[in-house]
């Protein structure tokens, strides 16, 4: 198993930045892929952005150029640095970790970005 415990802020202007992190603990070496995504009521959970275990990073389009993924291996920790927010921006923000046979979820924090 592994579990992910998510931090940082929630609040943002838009034009401004927020910065989210998520640390995994558990059976980490299982993991092969870690990611960000997103959910508003009534919709779908979407992907905002992942990483796999080479390093490999891929963004929706509404947020490419603005929000960066990034991992810290020594501490099992992946980050969301998220710039130039838009109100849109505005939901309930989860980091995931898959690999074979697993996928586990973070507590996931509401994230609202005001006009």
């Amino acid at each position: 198993q592994v579990q992910l415990v998510e931090a940082g802020g929630g609040l943002g202007q838009a034009g401004g930045a927020l910065r989210r992190s998520c640390a995994a603990s558990g059976s980490i070496f299982s993991i092969k892929v870690r990611g960000w995504y997103r959910q508003v009521p009534g919709k779908q959970r979407e992907l905002v952005a992942t990483v796999t275990s080479g390093g490999r990073t891929n963004y929706a389009d509404s947020v490419k150029g603005r929000f960066t993924i990034s991992r810290d291996n020594a501490k099992n920790t992946v980050y969301l640095q998220m710039n130039s927010l838009k109100p849109e921006d505005t939901a309930v923000y989860y980091c995931g970790a898959f690999g074979v046979l697993m996928n586990s979820w973070g507590q996931g924090t509401q994230v609202t970005v005001s006009s």
